[in-house]
């Protein structure tokens, strides 16, 4: 593993006034060792850290970056936000621009209104306190690796049987909070149907995301949404689509724009925000019209709508158009190609997954389609493959169990790049040894 002094002397400073030296723990290459790299910029395909070294970037801030970093439109839009004020805790234009663009690029039927809020967690926290008043249920139903935010009640980890509740996965959340959550198999459409059959007056709602991405790039297998729909409906429960990483990422309507469910709430975050703290979620006017202050279920946010974190979203999602996406598919499938064709010639057993631009590598013999899936796969081999793709220049998500991210302005060289680093990193894996 290559040194890096001053990113090294940074994370030692960290440690003294932030706990792990990090604001969101996955930052601290916990999962993989070794020294955190502390970026100072960002230009297209490519980030410079504190030591002066270029890498080319698979993670795009985890998601939003899909024009490349320091995107000219986005930040003129910015500055010129900026300059006009940066918040005033009023109604302003852009916060209803906004809302109408996001409406009109996903184009469902289900999507009548939009609120905005300042992040992926406030934004499914909000949508299940609303299916919550709206129902006059307390049951929430979600999916073992599918992860949407630090709220309580959802930080929870599968109970003992199909339909038993959750118990706490982390300290400060207490078995109240957790007891009303019922966790199941992700693509197991039995497990759901047989919870709804012993719970199914009780449940609020159901949330997933729309494909998931935080075990690894995992989608949907075929009717699993459509099947998910049907039951919710059937029973009187809401359905929320966790669209924060695919949405405008994976199309230009989001995972929606590819397999087209009809949610009652969808939540949106990362691109919608072109990167700055902004998130969304939104669902049928009559459900949305709960909220206060047209209804009694409560809802808050002091920064919400901030107008230069409007601007950005606005300038994103403006610039992302069809070639954009093009772009994205094209650059997820090459990089996976060549992954793919590195591992073969290592002799690495793996698979490589997409879900739309979405992808990552699972070291398994046979595709993995749940939670339990990634957990049996040979992550051992993922700690020295990550460092000798970043010794190589090429920044990767820090933990085996996230997506990877492209975005439309790599290059050759950017590709060039990946396509040298490859090889050695497939042998680093293919040499690694369990432990």
């Amino acid at each position: 593993m290559s040194d890096a002094p001053k990113s090294a002397e940074l994370f030692e400073r960290a440690q003294r006034v932030t706990p792990g030296g990090v604001n969101s723990p996955v930052r601290a290459f916990r999962a993989v060792g070794g020294t955190p790299r502390f970026m100072v910029s960002g230009s297209g395909p490519y980030l410079v850290d504190a030591d002066g070294r270029q890498y080319v970037d698979l993670v795009s801030s985890w998601g939003p970056m899909i024009l490349g970093h320091a995107h000219p439109a986005v930040v003129a839009a910015v500055q010129a936000a900026a300059a006009g004020g940066l918040s005033f805790g009023t109604p302003t234009l852009g916060e209803i621009e906004l809302a109408e663009l996001i409406i009109a690029r996903v184009d469902a039927p289900s999507l009548q209104q939009v609120r905005l809020v300042n992040s992926g967690t406030e934004a499914t926290m909000s949508a299940i306190r609303l299916a919550r008043g709206v129902t006059g249920r307390h049951r929430v139903v979600k999916f073992a690796g599918c992860y949407h935010g630090h709220v309580d009640a959802l930080l929870a980890a599968a109970g003992s049987g199909v339909a038993t509740f959750a118990h706490p996965d982390s300290e400060g959340v207490t078995g109240a909070q957790t007891a009303e959550t019922i966790v199941l198999p992700y693509n197991d459409l039995a497990a759901v149907e047989e919870c709804f059959a012993a719970y199914g007056a009780e449940i609020a709602c159901v949330i997933t995301e729309a494909a998931a991405g935080n075990m690894g790039a995992v989608a949907p297998l075929a009717g699993f949404n459509a099947g998910l729909r049907e039951v919710t409906y059937k029973h009187g429960a809401l359905l929320i689509m966790d669209e924060v990483m695919t949405g405008f990422r994976v199309s230009a309507a989001g995972w929606y724009g590819l397999d087209p469910v009809e949610a009652d709430l969808f939540t949106f975050g990362k691109v919608m925000s072109g990167g700055l703290p902004a998130a969304a979620f939104g669902g049928r006017a009559d459900v949305m019209g709960q909220l206060s202050p047209a209804g009694p279920v409560y809802q808050a946010g002091t920064l919400s709508g901030n107008p230069v974190a409007v601007a950005a979203g606005l300038a994103s999602l403006r610039a992302a158009d069809a070639s954009v996406y093009a772009a994205l598919d094209a650059n997820a499938h090459t990089v996976g190609r060549l992954l793919g064709a590195a591992l073969d010639e290592a002799g690495v057993a793996h698979q490589v997954q997409y879900a739309g631009s979405l992808f990552s590598v699972f070291f398994a013999d046979a595709p993995v389609t749940d939670f339990a899936g990634a957990q049996a796969c040979a992550t051992w081999r993922y700690k020295p493959f990550f460092h000798a793709m970043l010794d190589a220049g090429v920044y990767l998500p820090p933990s085996a169990f996230e997506a990877w991210f492209v975005n439309a302005a790599m290059d050759d060289g950017a590709l060039a790049r990946i396509a040298d680093a490859l090889p050695g990193a497939a042998r680093a894996a293919a040499a690694a040894t369990a432990s």
